[in-house]
Order: structure tokens, then C-alpha cells, then sequence
């Protein structure tokens, strides 16, 4: 109602504007601070500049670190030549599979019949909780807490209830929606935070606690206690290729994957659970994604296992990809928090103490929640030294798809209350809110809430850098006017620093291998145990590659990742991909150049084709896998108490003017600037590329 209002009152101001320019009506019968409540939001012409470190002119023309490389399958993904999971061509035989989904997000299944379905022609299968034992339907990433298909009860709207496969999609999708489920209701069902708290209902019912020094002392101390509270909603990951699987099986009892997931390891480890073949007779591929940012990280499984059992029962290859609706239905979110938090600080805004609760939005089944609560309340602070701390985490199990994994995996959530906390302080003591940032900032050599000790911490240099990029007070100022000038529509300025932990914050995920295989030719095929999810992670490999073999890009060749090429891979997540994976690469290449160091003495003026032909001759092994293991990491304050949390850290500072339509709640970004410090870039049009993506 308050929109339709505000947009007759929009009308009615364009009109009057016309009918004033027109001269029909007098000129001040329309204040200048109100004309412009007329205007709609147009995109602007876009302008942007990018600017990055430029590599010595020393280095080989050859050497392609620090330059920015096109992505490898740039040129394909423009031209839609590049092969998806479901770009696979049909084989003969293949069936197509389709999920029954719950209708309830809480309730005892009655009735399930899939007679009607299984009536129609070319319908050849329907698949549930049945078709399985106990044990066999219990999976997950981490806990076992969830279900293949539903087991007598569904936990949330969208959960898999049973599978039809059919001759082909549009007839199993018509099958689907023949199956007939009946359910009991129960209750309480529990969907928000607040409910979650007012029912008690948590995962596991114990909280988690950080704490550092004496928040009680430091409060009594402090000259401004205030308590205050901030909540973040959930966000779709909308990847373009919505998650898929093809499933095809080989000879009686060896199964083959093509699977769009972030982690395939995890994919093959849990087909194996549910088949019951073992590990080394189910292979996983991923040639790319078409986007990830977390989703696919866990929620793979989902398509995945089903897809993989009806292979594996009917013989014949199965596929699956899911439509954008059964995607966003199905598959979780970022996790929403709610934060509460009391705050001690000086009368000049420096921060002495903090005691603050994070609330997360689990949904029906634990997933990755654990992690994501975990990096949450290591980020809290931002890039913000608080010398007392206690900060409290609760899992909140709610009848929802289960959240999961999302581009910062916590980290952002818990940033955004340290953004609030500072904005609090500085309006409590009127002073400007760079100004209580700066006072508040770590410095190098400082130890966060978690024991880690900051061995270099490059904020502040990241903040001026920023602030004087994008003519900080100059905007300041041109707001004031414009805000000043004008009624219905406002202008804004942010400034927000960030410090993120470079690790899996499980320990034995800090892993990374790679195989690489160089023939007669010496052209070199490369695999590593991450996937490309198109954020350019093998450009980078092959890079390193290059540096490391002393050979042009253009010899070397990545052609999927795959867990019979590198086993027991991490998942590609934590912004560790490139580092875990090209210190395996580096790896490999070393003890490639050892073999082959006694040929280029011999002769040094030979060629690399030449080198390798001769290594061949020599029965020298021309293949080498490659590992790495982030050291000096997994701190733990009992067991580990001398370790690190994270391996290092990245900071950067962004600056963001926004316009916004007060009428109507329409907005528009008019600048951004964005300083970001990630050390000496692999490759700048990659890195830059994730950065701009990510904002």
C-alpha cells in the first residue's frame, strides 16, 4: 500500500514537473527539492580502470607469473563452446531422473504411491527411503544427519522424498507430479532465528565460546557501556549451471561421475556409502562449473547420489540437472545471523571490551554450519583490536533447506557486526566514523581474540590508499549538497575495511595434490585436486607449471580434475585453491626438473623437446605426483596451543557511493572503489576479475 501510494505521489510529481516546464503551471508551485522525486534511475555510461602490480623488467619474456593471462576457456565460455556437465552427449540407453520433493516443512509422511507414475509408458523407476537400507540413506558432508531420500518424516519444504526416472525429462518431471504423498502434520515449525531461541532449538544444545582477557572488569571500566543488536538475511547463490549429475555405469560393479560439485572426493566417498561399491571403482570427474560460490560445495550430493543409485540398480547411465526453481527450492542459502552484543569503550571511541551472541540459521540438518559459525565469530572483530572478548555461538535448527557454504563462509556475517559495532561507538561519542576506525585498527604484532599473532597487517596503508583513490571528503562534501538539495531521493558514502583468515578451518582439508604426466612430445597434461568453477584456479596452475618447467604456456594442458588422477582432494573453497594446489603443482615440477637436470647439463643448448626425447630414450620417468600441507597451522588453546588459526591474512578496504529512491526504495550504485592487498598477484586479470565478481 505504501508503495502504490508513493508511486502515484511519483506521478504526480512528473506531472507537475511537466505541466511547470510547459508553463501551464507556475514555477514555484513545485520546490526545486522536490523535482527531482520525479526522476527514475537510468544506468549510467560505465567507466572503470583497474590497477595492479607491474612485473619486474628483469623477468623472462617466458615467465608468465604476475601477468594478466587470459582464462583459458575464456574464449569458449564466450562463444558457448565450452562443455557443461549436461552438454555431455546422450547415450543409448539413457534415462532421465526427476525428484519428488516435500510439500511440508514439517510432517510425518502417511502415504507414499508412485502406481499412477509408474503406470505411464517409458516411466521405468521410482526410488525412495524404501529401495535403501537405514544405514545406506543416512549421509551428509560431515555428520551423517541427513537423507538420501526422506525417511518417514520431511524436515523442510523441498526435501527429496522419493526419485522417478524416465525415457526423458519432461515425462519424468510429468511422473514426478503423479507420485502421491500424504503427511501428518506437526509441530512446531520452526522457520526465523527468534523462533529457533523461544523453542530452544539448537544444534548441539551446548554453545561455543571464544574468550580473551575480562569483559566484566573491562565494562565497569569503560566509559560507555551500550548493547546493541544487528540480523543478516540469507542470499541465493544463483549460479548459472544449476547443480548436475550424469551417472553411467561400467562393466558389473565400477561407476563413472560427471558431476558439477565444488568437492568431488566428497562426491565419490558418499556414492560409495550409498552403493556400497568401494572407493577405488567409482570415479568422479569435473571438467567446470558453471559457478559455485559454495553451493556446490556439499549440496552436490543431492543430484549426485540419486543420480548415482538408479545407474547403479537399473545399468543403465542416468542424468540429472536440476531447473532454477527445483535449485533455489532444494538447495540452501548463506546462513542469516543475528547478533547481540554489549560494547565497553572509551569517551574517544576506543573499543576496551565486547560481549556478543551469533545466532545462525542452520536449517533442518548441520551441513557445514559448524565452520560457518566458527569463522563468524574469528571475524567478529574485523580489523578491529578489542582487548576483552567473549563472543558466544548457537546453531539454530530450523524446518528449512539446509544452509550452506557461501562465498566468505561466515566471514562477511561476521564483519557485518563488527561494521555495526564501530558505527554504534562512533555515533555514542560524535565523532566521525574513520576516525573511530583508525583508533581501533590492529596494528602489526597485535593478537587477536584467538591467540594469532598479526605478522603484518597492512590496513591502514589499504584505508588511505582507498580514501585518497576515491576523493573521499570530496564525495563527503558533494553528498551533503546533494542531500541537501533534494527531497525524495538520498545519497550515501560507506567505508568498510576487511581482514579475512586464509585456511580450511578444519585441519586435515589444509591439503592439496597434483599429477603431472609430460609425453614423448613434451607437451605436459597437468591435474591438481582443484576444480574449475570458472574463477580461472587451472590458468593459475598452468602458470605456475610454466614458471616451474621453464616452458611457455602453450605446451601445458588441464583437462578436468578427477579422482582417479588425484585422490582424497580437498573441496575448492576457502580462497585456498590456488595456494594449496600450486604448491602441489610446484611440487611435482621439482622433482620433474631433478630427473631432468643431468640431461640439460649434458647438453645445454638442447631444447625442451629435445630434453624430454632423450630423457625418454634414458627410461627416466617423465610423470610425478605432487603434494603440499599448509604448515604450522590447526591452533588449538589445550592440544595446539602454539599454532596457527589461519596461514596468513587478506585485507582490503572498500568505498561505495549509493543513491536511493525514497519513494519507491529503488537504488543505484554510483561509484565504487576498492583496494585490496592479496601480496604479489599470480595473475592480475584473474584476481581482479574475483575481486570486482565478489563486490
Amino acid at each position: 500500500r505504501s508503495l502504490v501510494v508513493s508511486l502515484f505521489f511519483k506521478a504526480y510529481l512528473a506531472i507537475s514537473r511537466k505541466l511547470c516546464d510547459a508553463g501551464i503551471m507556475p514555477e514555484n508551485s513545485l520546490a526545486p527539492e522536490d523535482r527531482s522525486g520525479a526522476d527514475t534511475f537510468h544506468t549510467p555510461v560505465l567507466r572503470s580502470a583497474q590497477l595492479f602490480e607491474r612485473i619486474s623488467s628483469e623477468q623472462n619474456t617466458c615467465d608468465p607469473i604476475g601477468r594478466p593471462k587470459i582464462h583459458s576457456s575464456a574464449l569458449k565460455q564466450a562463444t558457448g563452446e565450452a562443455i557443461y556437465t549436461d552438454d555431455i552427449a546422450r547415450m543409448d540407453g539413457e534415462r532421465y531422473l526427476a525428484f519428488v520433493l516435500s510439500s511440508k516443512a514439517r510432517a510425518k509422511i502417511t502415504k507414499l504411491d508412485p502406481s499412477k507414475a509408474l503406470a505411464l509408458p517409458g516411466v521405468h523407476a521410482f526410488f525412495s527411503q524404501a529401495d535403501m537400507t537405514k544405514h545406506e540413506n543416512q549421509v551428509g558432508p560431515v555428520f551423517h544427519d541427513e537423507h538420501v531420500f526422506a525417511d518417514e518424516e520431511v524436515h523442510c519444504v523441498g526435501q527429496v522424498v522419493g526419485a522417478i526416472v524416465a525415457e526423458n525429462k519432461a515425462l519424468a518431471q510429468r511422473a514426478a507430479r503423479l507420485v502421491q504423498v500424504e503427511y501428518e502434520e506437526l509441530t512446531p515449525v520452526i522457520v526465523s532465528i527468534e523462533q529457533a531461541i523461544e523453542h530452544k532449538s539448537y544444534f548441539p544444545e551446548v554453545p561455543r565460546y571464544v574468550t580473551k582477557g575480562n569483559v566484566e572488569d573491562a565494562f565497569a571500566a569503560a566509559d560507555h557501556v551500550y548493547e546493541g543488536g544487528c540480523r543478516m538475511g540469507g542470499q541465493e547463490h544463483f549460479y548459472l549451471e544449476t547443480h548436475a549429475a550424469v551417472a553411467m555405469p561400467r562393466d558389473s560393479d565400477e561407476l563413472e561421475l560427471f558431476c558439477s560439485t565444488q568437492h568431488p572426493s566428497e562426491v565419490q566417498k558418499l556414492v560409495s556409502h550409498v552403493t556400497g561399491l568401494p572407493s577405488h571403482r567409482i570415479v568422479c570427474r569435473a571438467k567446470r562449473l558453471g559457478g559455485g560460490f559454495g553451493g556446490k560445495e556439499s549440496r552436490g550430493i543431492m543430484v549426485a547420489l540419486p543420480v548415482a543409485l538408479a545407474a547403479y540398480r537399473l545399468r543403465r547411465p542416468v542424468r540429472c540437472m536440476l531447473d532454477r526453481d527445483e535449485d533455489m527450492l532444494m538447495t540452501g542459502t548463506r546462513h542469516p545471523f543475528l547478533f547481540k552484543y554489549k560494547v565497553g569503550f572509551t569517551k574517544e571511541g576506543l573499543i576496551t571490551a565486547c560481549d556478543i551472541e551469533c545466532y545462525l540459521n542452520a536449517g533442518w540438518s548441520m551441513d557445514l554450519s559448524f565452520s560457518v559459525l566458527d569463522r563468524a565469530m574469528l571475524h567478529f572483530e574485523n580489523c578491529y583490536r578489542i582487548p576483552n572478548v567473549r563472543v558466544g555461538g548457537w546453531i539454530c535448527k530450523t524446518n528449512l533447506a539446509s544452509n550452506t557454504a557461501f562465498r566468505g563462509f561466515g566471514g562477511p556475517q561476521g564483519m557485518y557486526a563488527g561494521e555495526h559495532i564501530i558505527r554504534d561507538v562512533a555515533r555514542i561519542v560524535g565523532r566521525d566514523v574513520v576516525d573511530v576506525m583508525r583508533l581501533n585498527f590492529y596494528k602489526t604484532g597485535d593478537f587477536t581474540h584467538y591467540s594469532q599473532q598479526l605478522e603484518r597487517f597492512p590496513i591502514e596503508r589499504c584505508l588511505q590508499d582507498c580514501l585518497e583513490q576515491s576523493r573521499y571528503k570530496e564525495k563527503c562534501a558533494q553528498i551533503a549538497q546533494f542531500n541537501a538539495e533534494n527531497r525524495w531521493r538520498k545519497r550515501g558514502i560507506a567505508v568498510v575495511p576487511t581482514k579475512y583468515g586464509i585456511a580450511f578451518g578444519v585441519m586435515h582439508l589444509n591439503q592439496g595434490g597434483s599429477l603431472i604426466n609430460i609425453y614423448a612430445d613434451g607437451s605436459v597434461l597437468l591435474s591438481h585436486g582443484g576444480v574449475e568453477i570458472a574463477q580461472g584456479l587451472n590458468t593459475k596452475m598452468i602458470q605456475c607449471a610454466s614458471r616451474a618447467l621453464g616452458i611457455p604456456i602453450e605446451l601445458i594442458h588441464i583437462s578436468e580434475t578427477s579422482t582417479d588422477k588425484v585422490p582424497n582432494t580437498s573441496p575448492t573453497a576457502a580462497s585456498v585453491g590456488s595456494d594449496l594446489n600450486g604448491m602441489a603443482v610446484l611440487n611435482a615440477c621439482e622433482k620433474l626438473n631433478k630427473r631432468l637436470a643431468p640431461i640439460k647439463e649434458r647438453f645445454p643448448n638442447g631444447t625442451w623437446q629435445e630434453w624430454v626425447n632423450k630423457a625418454y630414450f634414458e627410461r627416466i620417468s617423465l610423470s610425478a605426483t605432487g603434494f603440499y600441507a599448509i604448515p604450522d597451522i590447526g591452533y588449538h588453546p589445550e592440544t595446539n596451543p602454539n599454532a596457527r588459526t589461519y596461514s596468513y591474512y587478506t585485507n582490503g578496504v572498500g568505498v561505495t557511493v549509493v543513491e536511493i529512491d525514497c519513494l519507491t526504495g529503488d537504488h543505484q550504485i554510483l561509484s565504487t572503489d576498492i583496494v585490496m592487498d592479496i601480496g604479489s598477484s599470480i595473475n592480475p586479470a584473474i584476481d581482479i576479475g574475483q575481486i570486482e565478481g565478489a563486490f
